[in-house]
């Protein structure tokens, strides 16, 4: 039974996502602040967070960079900010998908079934390396290292990762990234790739300017280079 922790501040909120969810099947466990919304986390391992941005203690960003910064877990944020830049800045902070305030709970549980879904995913079991082992990825264990050393990635750049890396020197266009790695029934701008793929490069590569492994196909999208 998959656990969800719920993180916001309004407790009308919390009682309906905590009812839809309950209905699904799912364990929940419920947070008014980031201060609670981390102890749980660390206490309990949901397997995914809901997160609304608007706390009143600590930031929902800095929550999400907090839990980013020890664990993949999936996150989905609840936000008022409708703008591109807020929600572009939410995915950069490692969020997995956002749904926007006033929401349907229809909604967010059909993006968490979604995320949980991509999160889980059985993916071929093998270990691909590339540069004589300076990059590892172990699809068994959803696990990348870079020379030895293990680097924490999200569960959507992880997809992308291995989708780039099963295709070496394939070029993919953005829209085929997307329906791949997020499905055909996602919603958001297309141009979140760039945002992945920037995370991406700040993780894996050696000088992120100046990538070795995910290359730019400019005015179409990205390929992986196996080349030395």
């Amino acid at each position: 039974m998959r656990k969800i922790l719920i993180v916001d501040d309004e407790e009308k909120i919390r009682e309906v996502l905590v009812s839809y969810l309950e209905k699904e099947g799912y364990t929940t466990l419920e947070a008014a602040n980031g201060t609670e919304a981390l102890k749980l986390f660390n206490e309990e391992a949901p397997d995914l967070v809901i997160l609304d941005l608007m706390l009143p203690d600590v930031s929902g960003e800095a929550v999400c960079q907090r839990i980013r910064g020890q664990s993949p877990v999936p996150i989905l944020m609840l936000t008022a900010k409708i703008s591109e830049g807020s929600r572009i800045e939410g995915f950069a902070l490692g969020a997995d998908d956002y749904v926007i305030k006033p929401f349907s709970p229809r909604e967010v549980v059909a993006r968490l079934k979604a995320i949980l879904r991509r999160s889980h995913q059985d993916l071929l079991a093998s270990r691909i390396s590339y540069r004589d082992g300076e990059l590892m990825i172990d699809t068994d264990r959803k696990e990348v290292f870079i020379r030895g050393e293990a680097v924490s990635l999200t569960p959507a750049e992880f997809k992308l990762l291995l989708i780039l890396a099963r295709h070496p020197d394939r070029s993919f266009s953005r829209e085929e990234l997307i329906e791949k790695a997020f499905g055909m029934s996602y919603m958001g701008d297309d141009r979140i790739i760039d945002q992945h793929v920037k995370n991406l490069r700040q993780k894996i590569e050696p000088n992120p300017k100046k990538p070795q492994y995910i290359m730019t196909v400019y005015g179409f999208g990205y390929r992986f280079t196996s080349k030395e």
